[in-house]
């Protein structure tokens, strides 16, 4: 006898990063029902309930908080609010899925763990560039199959264009968004992990610069890190650097090193000239290969759903979320200063 289960409710609090709409969209792809809004900005309020009118603006957060039919709260507020807003809703019974970074200090992340063991809630970080993006699923299941071998090291790439324009004041205050390696990097530690199979690393070494905005003093422009795990190495680059000529917002990339061959991921355009993204390039002993994986399934959000109704850990590990989270945060912490940062 199949049983029909009612759809998770989810509500949203905190709409400062456009990461927002991805996070409520992979929910509602998923099955899920929005419930309701609240953020103090009205300005961000209205775009959003204008994409989701289903959703109730509500004056508090503690209605969404305290509603005991809202099982998921979902946040892209500012970076340095995140933990906060996360150990609440944790404390009120429900599960969390925080824009990434979710957190910008290790202090942060120390109370955060230690609010998840004693309330067994679930504590998830939308690393959108693994989670979102088709191409980096499609490898997820070669390197599984063994398609390349024993992995060694991979090479992650987030270039980011800055629109300054656009960038709230708290983008230019360190302990406000984090630094770069704690904000964009973790996405390409989460990658690390995932594809090496590492349940530990350490940081290697790490550097930050300023090279092109000294106008803003505490903004960091570069940012690069050597992590280093029994299983493998990795070296990450992010930067804020993307020109104008360019047809989307970065050229995001992966490279996955096996001892039987490699993978290359262009995730959002290819240089090469073919359309779209999620391109995804396979060397292996039998030649080289190219597969467009626009069409994959994305699974988190519905893997995510099923966590949350079964107390399970498909979508991703808690482990793994606050490792991920730690190494980016120590990278920061420990990395040398270069250009208009050296004092």
């Amino acid at each position: 006898m199949t049983v029909n289960l009612p759809p998770l409710r989810f509500s949203a609090i905190g709409l400062n990063h456009g990461h927002i709409y991805g996070q409520t969209r992979l929910l509602l792809r998923a099955g899920a029902e929005l419930v309701s809004v609240h953020a103090p900005e009205p300005e961000l309020v209205a775009p959003y309930m204008e994409a989701f009118p289903q959703a109730k603006l509500v004056r508090e957060a503690r209605e969404i908080l305290e509603d005991p039919s809202i099982q998921l709260v979902i946040s892209a507020g500012i970076p340095c609010e995140r933990a906060a807003l996360g150990i609440q809703v944790m404390q009120h019974g429900k599960d969390y899925m925080s824009d990434k970074p979710g957190f910008t200090s290790l202090g942060q992340l120390a109370e955060v763990r230690r609010v998840q063991r004693e309330t067994g809630r679930i504590y998830s970080i939308c690393f959108s560039e693994r989670f979102e993006s088709a191409a980096t699923v499609k490898a997820g299941e070669l390197v599984r199959a063994g398609a390349i071998g024993r992995v060694v090291q991979t090479v992650g790439l987030g270039p980011h264009r800055i629109n300054l324009p656009s960038r709230p004041p708290w983008f230019f205050r360190k302990n406000q968004y984090g630094g770069i390696l704690t904000d964009i990097a973790s996405h390409q530690v989460d990658q690390f992990l995932f594809f090496t199979n590492s349940a530990d690393a350490q940081v290697v070494t790490a550097q930050v610069a300023n090279y092109k905005y000294p106008e803003y003093e505490e903004l960091e422009d570069f940012g690069e890190m050597i992590l280093r795990s029994d299983q493998a190495t990795g070296y990450i680059r992010v930067d804020w650097y993307t020109p104008d000529g360019l047809s989307n917002w970065g050229d995001g990339r992966l490279t996955i090193l096996g001892t039987e061959g490699f993978i290359e991921i262009r995730k959002y355009c290819d240089l090469a000239g073919r359309p779209g993204a999620d391109h995804l390039f396979l060397v292996d002993h039998k030649g080289e290969h190219y597969l467009d994986c626009s069409a994959m399934e994305l699974p988190y959000g519905r893997q995510l759903i099923a966590d949350i109704m079964n107390r399970t850990e498909t979508a991703v590990p808690q482990a793994h979320v606050f490792l991920a989270s730690e190494l980016a945060l120590q990278a920061e912490d420990q990395a040398a200063q270069l250009g208009h940062l050296q004092q």
